[in-house]
């Protein structure tokens, strides 16, 4: 029997997989999400740590710890380097007697001192975790992963992750990750304008909405799932959001009728849609530059029923495949650290290990 965590350490949100594996299958998986806007005090990063740690695998003793991260680009931060050392040290702290390791860009796991010593490889790479994860099952495919912040391309070719950027730089100018989400995303970095009353009104450039509004006003998610705070400290309601969304276009809700307002959540909706579809049509045309075999699209993140699976389509692709129906369950929406916990427990293991059929 092998437990291990895998962790995705966020800057909004920290996420733990406990996995315990036998002979080369997942035994037993238990998940756990914690809101904490790193920014906010990256102090009580390790008392985060502890406490996901507690949720998912209470007393067992843990045979490894694996690590991604994306906490190492907040503003809490000077540099990478500066956040994937505090990030690392936190986690040797919450785990002083179990081995760690790290995920790199390369899809290998790395010592805590060879991250240390080389922190632009780990630094955000947790998009390698869910590529590496589906490449075992999908040899052909692209993986579209929304999550609440931003959207992970991430193209496999013959079984092989074949992103052509590394850094979180090179993969904003070539596709493979368009910073836009199910949650978080200021509807001013969606669009510049709404057409409204048979004219067009340009919009505030305030952080008065975001993304979670547009998708709770039109049912895509429920209140459960607006899992982060809202722009202007108010509730979750739909009525709520409806408020925040009229703000957008410096209006309210006596100004704006609600089929106006709903009218303004389709369209930053389908815009958004383009959004992602932008950087998935960039992807797309180099993957098929490389291979004649059928392309798929894997989708996975929050968004991937509202967001990636739309954007699929409008591409031209036609055969999409949820991440769910690969995993027999519902852990979309912490998929990066499902991977590096797999990763890990089959490195332990000396296989790949799989999930029971």
């Amino acid at each position: 029997m092998v437990n291990v965590i895998g962790w995705d350490i966020g800057g909004v949100n920290t996420k733990a997989v406990f996995l315990s594996t036998k002979n080369g299958f997942v035994e037993e998986l238990k998940t756990a999400i914690e809101y904490y806007p790193v920014w906010k005090g990256p102090e009580k990063l390790s008392i985060v740590l502890s406490k996901l740690r507690k949720q998912v695998s209470g007393s067992v003793k843990l045979d490894c710890v694996a690590a991604t991260m994306t906490a190492e680009l907040s503003d809490a931060y000077r540099t990478k380097r500066e956040g994937v050392n505090h990030i690392l040290a936190c986690v040797i702290e919450v785990f002083r007697n179990v081995p760690v390791f790290v995920l790199d860009v390369e899809a290998k796991l790395m010592s805590i001192e060879n991250a240390k010593s080389e922190p632009l490889k780990v630094a955000a790479a947790n998009w390698a975790a869910t590529g590496w994860m589906v490449s075992q099952q999908i040899k052909n495919c692209i993986v579209i992963d929304v999550g609440s912040t931003s959207t992970s391309i991430i193209p496999v070719i013959e079984g092989v992750i074949s992103a052509s950027g590394k850094t979180d730089l090179e993969k904003l100018m070539n596709g493979e990750l368009v910073y836009t989400g199910s949650l978080r995303t200021n509807i001013a970095a969606i669009v510049n304008s709404i057409p409204l009353r048979g004219d067009v009104a340009r919009v505030s450039s305030e952080l008065f909405a975001q993304s979670g509004d547009v998708h709770l006003v039109l049912g895509n998610i429920t209140e459960k799932e607006f899992t982060v705070e809202t722009a202007d400290g108010q509730g979750k309601t739909r009525a709520e959001a409806m408020a925040r969304l009229a703000r957008v276009v410096c209006a309210d809700i006596e100004m704006l009728t609600e089929q106006e307002i709903v009218q303004i959540a389709k369209y930053v909706y389908n815009t958004q849609i383009e959004q992602v579809a932008g950087g998935l049509s960039q992807v797309y045309a180099r993957v098929k530059s490389h291979t004649k075999a059928k392309i798929v699209a894997v989708i996975t993140g929050l968004g991937k029923d509202f967001l990636a699976r739309n954007a699929a389509h409008s591409v031209g692709i036609d055969e999409i495949i949820d991440f769910s129906e690969l995993v027999q369950s519902d852990i979309a929406s912490v998929s990066p650290a499902v991977g590096v916990a797999l990763m890990v427990a089959s490195k332990l293991e000396g296989r790949t290990v799989k999930w029971k059929p």
